[in-house]
């Protein structure tokens, strides 16, 4: 589980995100699965048996994260047989495919990952990620705008946003498309047990103080007579909007100048076509 318990919600989405896998063509001999603990732990099983000859890297960019990523992930003495893994917060070798679940969203610096992403990649490399997207959560930014509370997240990056990035952080041709995904549930306590499990509020105007408990009883009570919805039986509704993305490594662009000279495997690396998805 993560910090606030298993999110359910990124073993879902991972879940969801495996299925596009057969879209891709390329094979990964070797994949990194990227901040683990962010994005719940359900990859690692989906991934390995999709690729099951490859090697796999476990990379925590938060150094804090890494300990128990390698204790939860780390199989048990008996089982002698199981799949070796590396796990660090850097990986020398660069892997074919970067593997990124629902984190990104939750970045300050959310281009800083994306760089890092096609650092970590070779010549012929795909990334895929999966985030929420900005219609994620209406029905309770309207119980807190209702009462005039600050946000309780901060706004989420439209998926055509995150193309662009991609294109500026060193990747060609992002693919993106998402789904929306509504949740529904018998209580705001069952609520808001869930959402501690889904990461942080980046809002700079997030309420900076704990909560009393009469506030916590106001959010409860508004967020019943809100959110409870007809449509499903009188439960509390969340709505979602969950992006996918994936995109190739950009291919290296050689300068030409006046005179250029090309070693003979430069030339049959500029003149393949890139992968095909």
């Amino acid at each position: 589980m993560s910090r606030s318990g298993e999110p359910w919600l990124h073993n879902e989405v991972a879940k969801r995100m495996a299925q596009r896998l057969p879209l891709i063509k390329h094979q990964p001999a070797h994949w990194v699965h990227w901040a683990p603990r962010l994005g719940g732990l359900g990859s690692q099983a989906l991934l390995e048996e999709a690729y099951p000859q490859a090697r796999v890297t476990v990379l925590e960019p938060q150094s804090q994260d890494l300990p128990w990523t390698q204790a939860q992930l780390q199989a048990p003495w008996w089982r002698f047989w199981s799949r070796p893994r590396d796990f660090g917060q850097t990986t020398s070798q660069a892997a074919d495919m970067v593997w990124s679940n629902m984190g990104l969203h939750l970045q300050p610096r959310p281009a800083d990952w994306m760089q890092q992403w096609a650092h970590r990649l070779n010549d012929q490399g795909f990334v895929m990620f999966s985030c929420l997207g900005p219609d994620s959560l209406g029905e309770l930014r309207e119980v807190y705008r209702q009462a005039g509370w600050p946000e309780p997240a901060h706004a989420f990056t439209d998926m055509h946003d995150w193309g662009d990035m991609l294109l500026q952080s060193g990747f060609a041709s992002p693919i993106m498309d998402m789904e929306r995904i509504t949740l529904t549930y018998d209580s705001p306590q069952a609520l808001l047990q869930e959402l501690r499990t889904w990461g942080r509020n980046l809002h700079p105007a997030r309420f900076p103080a704990c909560r009393g408990r009469g506030w916590l009883a106001a959010l409860h009570h508004a967020m019943q007579s809100q959110m409870a919805s007809p449509q499903h039986g009188g439960r509390l509704a969340l709505s979602l909007e969950v992006i996918y993305g994936h995109a190739f490594k950009a291919k290296r662009q050689i300068a030409v100048q006046s005179e250029t000279q090309l070693s003979l495997a430069e030339m049959k690396a500029m003149l393949q076509k890139a992968p095909s998805t």
